[in-house]
């Protein structure tokens, strides 16, 4: 994936492929290769690739998960867990296989595109697979005043924590977009701890940055797209949550937010207890800690043709612990990283990923 380049129908190093290659994936590839192309032959070490769910790799398609689990929090609130188990193996006893966790990104889910093609790669491995859904994000409302923001550390160690309880098995973490910065930062202040909990954590396309990320997504088609997008799922859940917590925060500021620095600024940062945008994304960010991660095996995978995330804004091999290792191609947009032939798939991205985490099994 170091070296990964955009297929020629969808190929470009600027801000036009950088789109595409962000867009045309989330929307029409499949998950999954279809068992006719040539991709399908290409897995790892040789192995074939074939999607476990007849029909359910396609790009609308909804992918059976064998259960959901609800945990209720500390705090008393809950979160809602898709679970996909291995099937059964010669000598491999239940909960002793490898358990691959996938903390989704900014209003994803288990059904996301990203998450739909690691469900597949970890069945085509023998692994277990979980999507631990963020507050709000399972299709059902949270109860307690906060929701989820980006530096929502103590969330994902709290979560690592109850799975290693559960699972005896290796278990390894993945985190997308946000759900990748909330990893890093659980990382940081797990410190030599996290190993307890997982082997080894990946973040793919994950604003580092957040100040950066914050107003790149903010400008131009960025803002005219992608923040409209976020924004059109995120107001309508802050403003039921106000109503039902009355004081929460000012209303009327959320439903007037054209950004997502406007947003944070009215909702993220006053409900999660920063007293700005600027607070929240300096004190969240995972890049100015990223020297501090010296023993748990880290990978951070980011496109420099991601159309919010800057390329300048991206650690350097100086800025990292020596246990962190940087795969930062020319071409993928935002965890997009499409193959094959139109209308192509996205699983070369677990597929290497997936290669990457079998070396720390």
């Amino acid at each position: 994936m170091i070296d990964y380049r955009a297929p020629r129908w969808l190929a470009g190093l600027g801000a036009w492929g950088g789109n595409a290659q962000t867009i045309f994936p989330a929307l029409y590839s499949r998950a999954w290769p279809l068992p006719s192309s040539h991709d399908a032959h290409m897995g790892h070490k040789g192995a074939r690739w074939a999607a476990p769910w007849p029909g359910g790799d396609g790009p609308r398609q909804t992918l059976p998960y064998d259960r959901r689990e609800r945990w209720t929090t500390p705090d008393g609130d809950f979160i809602d867990l898709d679970v996909l188990m291995a099937e059964p193996r010669a000598g491999v006893m239940p909960g002793q296989e490898p358990l691959l966790v996938l903390f989704h990104g900014l209003e994803g889910s288990s059904q996301s595109h990203y998450a739909r093609a690691f469900a597949c790669w970890a069945h085509s491995q023998g692994w277990s697979y979980v999507v631990p859904h963020f507050r709000g994000c399972s299709g059902e409302p949270n109860l307690a005043p906060r929701t989820y923001y980006s530096g929502d550390h103590a969330e994902i160690g709290w979560i690592l924590g109850e799975l290693a309880a559960r699972h005896a098995g290796p278990r390894l973490a993945v985190g997308i977009s946000l759900g990748g910065n909330m990893l890093m930062r659980w990382v940081e202040e797990a410190g030599s701890t996290a190993r307890h909990s997982v082997r080894a954590a990946v973040a793919i396309s994950s604003p580092l940055d957040l100040t950066a990320c914050g107003l790149a997504i903010d400008r131009g088609f960025n803002r005219m797209v992608y923040s409209r997008m976020f924004l059109n799922t995120l107001k309508p859940k802050a403003l039921a949550k106000i109503a039902r917590h009355p004081g929460l925060a000012d209303a009327a500021a959320v439903a007037a937010a054209q950004t997502m620095y406007a947003y944070d600024a009215a909702y993220t940062a006053p409900v999660h207890g920063f007293a700005s945008t600027e607070d929240y994304w300096a004190r969240c960010s995972a890049k100015p800690h990223l020297g501090g991660i010296r023993e748990l095996p880290v990978l951070l995978l980011n496109a420099r043709n991601d159309p919010f995330i800057p390329a300048s804004s991206l650690p350097t091999r100086a800025e990292v612990g020596p246990s962190v290792t940087l795969w930062q191609p020319h071409e993928g947009g935002h965890v997009g990283f499409p193959a094959g032939r139109f209308p192509g798939h996205v699983a070369a991205l677990p597929q290497a990923v997936g290669a990457w985490l079998t070396t720390h099994c």
